[in-house]
């Protein structure tokens, strides 16, 4: 599921402004190229009407005005957009999400996953990294099929306590055959900052950056 992305009208809406927008450019150029091809060509004799030339050139102008407005639009819309997709973005603050992903911050003394499994299990390990790769702690998890939690303190395997940073959650499990079960792992947290200077909103997760496309629930 996305969040904060333009909805199918908006979409549709900045498609058909540019292609207007190409098609006032492509007219333009083509009315030009023609007034001068007929300048050259005219009989030095028989030449252009003048009242014929003037409204020519009246109707050359009103499409120059037409190609500025339109790219005046082109800049308002997208303009509107991106304050649309900041303000909306900022309701996220303070609020609980989960994303698709597995790093994510020590907050309050606790880091947060969810972890899905695509059949039942007879093992699963869970390992948490920091963020220079070492594990730091180590155990096994619930072997049923389908989503669960995992909360981990922030006490580390030889008994150190972590009180900040990312970490990332590998989840590995295995059958009674030791063959591999396919999973799937998300993080959840409270979001503590927005960045909306990019294309996509950015929420911060206590130092840890979540693409707001990547977002599956808020509470």
């Amino acid at each position: 599921m996305q969040v904060d992305s333009l909805s199918s009208s908006t979409v549709t809406t900045t498609s058909s402004a540019k292609s207007s927008s190409a098609s006032l450019a492509g007219s333009y150029q083509s009315f030009l190229t023609l007034l001068l091809k007929q300048l050259e060509v005219q009989d030095p004799t028989n030449p252009v009407d003048t009242a014929q030339y003037t409204s020519q050139l009246v109707q050359l102008s009103s499409l120059e005005q037409q190609m500025s407005m339109s790219d005046k639009l082109d800049e308002l819309t997208s303009a509107v957009q991106a304050l649309g997709t900041g303000s909306s973005a900022l309701g996220y603050l303070g609020r609980t999400v989960t994303a698709e992903g597995d790093t994510t911050a020590l907050q309050n003394g606790a880091a947060n996953w969810e972890y899905s499994l695509n059949s039942e299990a007879a093992s699963v390990t869970l390992t948490v990294r920091d963020e220079d790769g070492a594990i730091v702690y180590q155990d096994s998890g619930a072997t049923g099929q389908g989503s669960h939690s995992f909360t981990w303190d922030g006490t580390g395997r030889d008994g150190a306590v972590h009180s900040s940073g990312a970490y990332s959650l590998t989840v590995t499990a295995e059958d009674a055959g030791k063959t591999a079960i396919a999973t799937e792992t998300r993080i959840k947290g409270t979001v503590t900052s927005v960045d909306t200077s990019g294309t996509t909103a950015a929420l911060g997760i206590g130092g840890v950056s979540v693409s707001a496309d990547d977002v599956l629930s808020l509470s």
